[in-house]
């Protein structure tokens, strides 16, 4: 081994060893216990969501089931193939830190736009927005080396969607199995209903607002880009959980 592919090699460990302290922190993130304060605006969110017209619940499930169905099926959402097989960790990191970028602004764009043209285009911004992040994380597969066409990588990202958009005891449970990803087989079916009512329930409260004449704009701007924002770092670090565990 060459001097220049010794330091390549220190540089590697020395990223992958920042990834696992990353990643720490982001499970400990994830798996903290919520506070009083999230406690009260989950009730607080449970009141608001009886006031919500069943039009708009009625929008939502359809776009999740919709969504599930056409991600199992497989082909809507596949992007172009990518060699990404000379690139190491850090790399492919920076390349997804930059596509998320991309896909964050779109949604910005899109929440907003929707956001200032009233309530018909306030609902419409729940399944432009799906399709948003499914293709967000579609793209954030291939460039970590997963092929999306395959069924089972297809499950994985909706895992990844349930673990950004979940309550604390859905992201328990859904963390463990992407952990675990690699050692199990991968046959259950998904429940689309308990999918999409951890959705809503995630997302309903922030969203309502959109719908608001002379705020929605913003308020679709601002939330997008935090939703898009959680979505990116979910599916990052699962798959270097996945990638590191690999290695392992």
């Amino acid at each position: 081994m060459s001097f220049i592919q010794k330091l390549e090699a220190i540089a590697i460990d020395t990223y992958e060893q920042i990834i696992n302290r990353e990643l720490m922190a982001w499970k400990k993130k994830i798996l903290r216990k919520s506070g009083t304060f999230e406690r009260m605006s989950k009730t607080a969110q449970n009141k608001m969501n009886t006031f919500i017209p069943k039009k708009v619940h009625g929008v939502i499930t359809e776009s999740v089931r919709n969504l599930v169905e056409a991600v199992l099926k497989g082909s809507k959402f596949v992007s172009k193939e990518r060699d990404v097989s000379c690139l190491n960790l850090q790399q492919k990191d920076q390349w997804v830190k930059e596509t998320i970028v991309t896909y964050r602004k779109t949604a910005v764009i899109e929440g907003a736009g929707t956001g200032a043209g009233g309530i018909l285009l306030g609902l419409a911004d729940f399944p432009l927005l799906l399709s948003i992040k499914m293709k967000l994380l579609f793209e954030i597969a291939g460039l970590y080396g997963f092929d999306a066409k395959k069924y089972e990588e297809r499950l994985f990202i909706l895992h990844i969607f349930q673990l950004a958009f979940s309550g604390e005891e859905k992201r328990r449970e859904t963390l463990d199995i992407i952990e675990h990803w690699n050692e199990t087989e991968h046959t259950r079916e998904l429940d689309w209903q308990e999918f999409q009512q951890e959705y809503r329930d995630q997302i309903d409260f922030v969203k309502m607002f959109q719908l608001v004449p002379g705020i929605g704009a913003a308020v679709g701007a601002y939330a997008n880009h935090q939703l898009l924002e959680q979505l990116g770092e979910t599916a990052m670090n699962g798959y270097r959980l996945r990638i590191l565990s690999e290695k392992e």
